[in-house]
């Protein structure tokens, strides 16, 4: 049996009407409370949502399809939360800037923001609907899937790591003004970002174990992608360019790639 008798065709659309459904949603609460950046807590919940629809429709081998969820779940929970608490403060300068540059109509805001990030999510999430629909892994797979599972865990330590090194510069009133260059932060200007790559890179090591999921490697490159050039690094460089002591943290810190502080 291929990938499109094992319900690949089905979890992929319902996995489209699924995030569809959420964004729409995410955009109406935003337009309720005055902030788009309320769009960055359901990024993680998106995939959760596509991993539970593969979990149960899929006709995969339910080992997989479980360890996927997990992942997946353990992932975007605590990064959902961990926007949450992020988020209520104000409105993210990267969608200001954003919004700026090619509108801050409604329409605009829905088309580069709530849209663009839903179909960003159905591609990305595309391994697990392979994943979910192909063959058993067999033979030498399983070092594939070891490997995964340990990338994964790399990247979430590092995303996870990161953030609360970065949750208790902020909450340090001595910190104030002042650039966080301490943790992991001293070896990446981005761990977090960095972090979140390696998941995905993780994620698609596993679903690799199968045909044909290698094939879904353009995945966790458009991830690494957003996070490097889209709307992660990239922007959040060009906002904090001009604070006081960042140019030298530029000088002395890799950019993303982690490498011992010059």
């Amino acid at each position: 049996m291929s990938v499109w008798d094992r319900g690949l065709p089905l979890i992929a659309l319902l996995a489209l009407i699924g995030l569809a459904v959420l964004q729409l949603a995410t955009f109406a609460i935003a337009r309720r409370i005055g902030r788009y950046n309320v769009v960055d807590v359901v990024w993680g919940l998106g995939f959760v949502l596509v991993a539970v629809i593969a979990a149960i429709v899929g006709e995969g081998p339910a080992n997989r399809r479980v360890l996927l969820l997990i992942l997946v779940t353990v992932w975007g929970i605590r990064l959902s939360w961990h926007m949450f608490q992020r988020t209520s403060g104000g409105e993210d300068p990267r969608y200001t800037e954003m919004l700026a540059r090619y509108g801050s109509g409604p329409g605009v805001a829905l088309r580069r923001v709530f849209l663009m990030q839903g179909a960003s999510q159905w591609v990305i999430s595309l391994p697990i609907a392979v994943s979910a629909a192909a063959g058993p892994t067999r033979g030498a797979g399983w070092i594939l899937v070891v490997a995964g599972v340990l990338v994964w865990l790399t990247g979430f330590a590092f995303e996870s790591i990161g953030d609360m090194q970065l949750k208790r510069f902020r909450a340090n009133p001595d910190n104030r003004g002042t650039i966080m260059d301490r943790g992991l932060w001293a070896w990446t200007r981005h761990p977090n970002y960095f972090g979140d790559s390696c998941v995905w890179w993780g994620i698609w090591l596993i679903v690799a174990s199968a045909w044909p999921g290698v094939l879904t490697v353009f995945a966790p490159a458009l991830m690494t992608y957003v996070l490097i050039r889209g709307t992660g690094a990239r922007l959040l460089e060009r906002t904090m360019a001009d604070r006081p002591g960042y140019r030298e943290y530029q000088r002395r810190t890799a950019y993303f790639f982690p490498r011992p502080p010059r």
